[in-house]
């Protein structure tokens, strides 16, 4: 391959992380490139740019790709002889050793289509008994190929696709359906399918048995190795792991220590490698720098995380923290105030200073971030002190992706605004109202099939208990608005409140006895005096530093439908910080359509020099 060919490729992989979140760079590299040529070769595309420029523009092309290089092979009890010894003797010590009610955890890491997670179902129901199993068992099934969890959902195989399977077991497991055979759905909903990337996100916990066969083959040996210490981590004390037969673990004895090496099964070892330690700058050894829990953090971390020692030095950064942040191995050993992050969000620098002197947590919520000059992302950063130094402690930044929530509160403006331009139509006909209540009944009913839907989402969702209560939320906020669609209608007086409150002018109405009927924020922080305080009071008594005497010939006017002059006050009040400002005060009645001034807005808008010949507070 070429030097253009090289970066043209690097560009590709680049592009697929950014759009897609899926890092392939810890894949072999000749493996990837020899997928994708073969996708580029069905198509007929000579070049990798003009592949790239191809998925720029098709977006259906990433799943064809991803189905591409991560071929999902799989089988029911593949590879028999070593099924038949995780039958025979691996469960049955895995199970001797517990009690009668303790729980089985098991996870099958890259199931592709299902038989694998359903294969170990079989076995542990077999070995306990269908009752002990529901109670007991769950068996979580994750891959990064959402078609292939799809499949596996649906628990059905064709006759071809059962050829593994004992025909007894079949029989005890399966229910015919022509030409097909469906698991049992009593024992189908211990089994619980989840998107899990073994590269990027977080290992599910206290696990019992870990079966991984075939997966870490395509992972570059930096990559193996960290996959292989979040393995360490997710096993129980003794859990076993379970690899495929192209698979070895000679180089991290530490680790995992080999029961069956022939047939690939595993015990976790008691301790991790004790001689690992994190590296300063400059390759020393960052003995009493950093702590082992600084490794943890930063290698469980679902979220994109920094970590920075006592001399301000950044020593850590995990992928998503590439990917997101643009963090690369160029500023691992830079002082963290000086890298160019610290300057595109804004108070990162004074939160990070916070966290070193107070040696507490500070969160920052919904930092801004310009990733590039057309896009904006948003952030929840958490700073979290760890091992204490000398100079200050060690720190480590989470950054919480919230740039969707955030602009799903702009969408909503826009929804807001589509449905008071909703609201005057439907008063001009009632056929349209009855047209947009069938939309509703029919928005209704996609709904509930989405419900359905979502019942066997839950169970992916089990592995990211927040990501869930988030999703629930969501959903229950949009059928409470879809519900009261109706209701949202009578309140379109809330807009006019909502545009009140951007203004950038100090507003205040008041009806014809000079009441004050609103306040808006500009007011509260020209006057130091809260809506809640002022509204139901009478504009003339409140002790405010504004002339307010001179207000009622102005207010006066307006409410009897007539401006005297231009209708413009120039004064001089003394603001909520006791600093004398130079105000322009005017005031214009408030008329409904169908009568007289029914009130007075005031408006005061604050001045950059004194007014001449103005007169001051009284």
């Amino acid at each position: 391959m070429s030097d253009s060919d090289d970066a043209d490729f690097a560009a590709l992989l680049q592009f697929i992380r950014d759009v897609r979140g899926f890092d392939f760079t810890g894949y072999k590299r000749s493996s990837v490139q020899r997928r994708v040529e073969r996708r580029m070769q069905q198509l007929g595309v000579d070049t990798f740019a003009d592949y790239l420029d191809r998925l720029q523009v098709d977006q259906d092309e990433f799943t064809v790709l991803f189905n591409t290089v991560l071929i999902n092979v799989t089988a029911f009890f593949r590879d028999p002889e070593a099924w038949r010894e995780l039958q025979d003797e691996i469960l049955p010590q895995l199970l001797a050793a517990k009690s009668g009610d303790d729980p089985v955890r098991v996870w099958s890491a890259g199931c592709a289509s299902g038989e694998e997670a359903y294969g170990l179902a079989i076995l542990l129901a077999e070995a306990l008994g269908p009752e002990a199993f529901r109670r007991r068992v769950k068996v979580y099934a994750t891959d990064v190929d959402e078609d292939a969890l799809a499949t596996a959902r649906q628990a059905t195989y064709s006759d071809k696709e059962l050829e593994g399977l004992p025909a007894e077991l079949r029989e005890r497991y399966f229910e015919s359906s022509g030409s097909r055979s469906t698991f049992r759905t009593d024992l189908r909903h211990r089994v619980i399918f989840g998107r899990n990337d073994l590269v990027q996100d977080a290992p599910i916990g206290r696990l019992d048995l870990l079966v991984c066969r075939n997966t870490l083959m395509y992972l570059n040996a930096e990559t193996q190795a960290e996959v292989l210490r979040r393995f360490h981590f997710a096993l129980a004390g003794q859990g076993v792991l379970f690899l495929g037969k192209a698979e070895m673990l000679l180089s991290h004895t530490r680790l995992f220590l080999p029961i069956d090496l022939k047939r690939r099964f595993f015990r976790k070892a008691d301790q991790i490698d004790p001689t690992r330690r994190p590296l300063a700058p400059g390759g020393r050894t960052g003995e009493g720098r950093e702590s082992r829990l600084e490794d943890e953090t930063l290698l469980l971390s679902p979220l994109a995380t920094l970590v920075v020692d006592g001399d301000e030095v950044v020593t850590r950064a995990n992928q998503r923290a590439g990917a997101q942040l643009g963090i690369t191995s160029r500023e691992i050993g830079h002082r963290f105030p000086d890298l160019d992050l610290c300057q595109r969000i804004g108070g990162l620098r004074a939160a990070y200073e916070d966290v070193r002197r107070l040696r507490t947590p500070v969160w920052q919520h919904e930092a801004r971030y310009a990733r590039s000059s057309t896009e904006t992302l948003f952030f929840d950063v958490q700073l979290v002190p760890l091992s204490p130094a000398p100079d200050g402690p060690s720190v480590a930044i989470f950054f919480s992706d919230v740039t969707r929530h955030q602009r799903m509160t702009e969408e909503l403006q826009v929804a807001h605004r589509q449905v008071e331009t909703a609201y005057e139509e439907l008063q001009s006909t009632v056929e349209e109202l009855e047209t947009t209540n069938e939309e509703l009944q029919s928005t209704v009913e996609e709904l509930e099939t989405t419900n359905e839907e979502l019942q066997s989402t839950v169970e992916e969702l089990e592995t990211t208990n927040e990501e869930l209560q988030s999703t629930n939320d969501e959903l229950q906020s949009m059928n409470d608005e879809l519900r009261e669609r109706t209701g949202q209608l009578d309140e379109a007086n809330d807009f006019l409140e909502s545009v009140l409150g951007s203004l950038r002018t100090a507003v205040v109405v008041v009806d014809t006895e000079l009441i004050v009927r609103a306040w808006n924020g500009q007011a509260d922080d020209l006057w130091g005096l809260r809506a809640d305080e002022a509204v139901g009071q009478h504009l003339l008594n409140l002790d405010i530093g504004l002339p307010t005497e001179r207000l009622r010939p102005l207010v006066r006017e307006a409410l009897s439908g007539e401006i005297g002059h231009d209708g413009v006050l120039h004064t001089e009040a003394v603001n909520r910080r006791g600093r004398t400002v130079a105000l322009a005060v005017s005031a214009s009645p408030l008329t409904l359509r169908s009568s007289g001034p029914t009130g007075a807005i005031v408006l005061m808008d604050q001045l950059d020099r004194p007014v001449a010949g103005a007169t001051g507070p009284s």
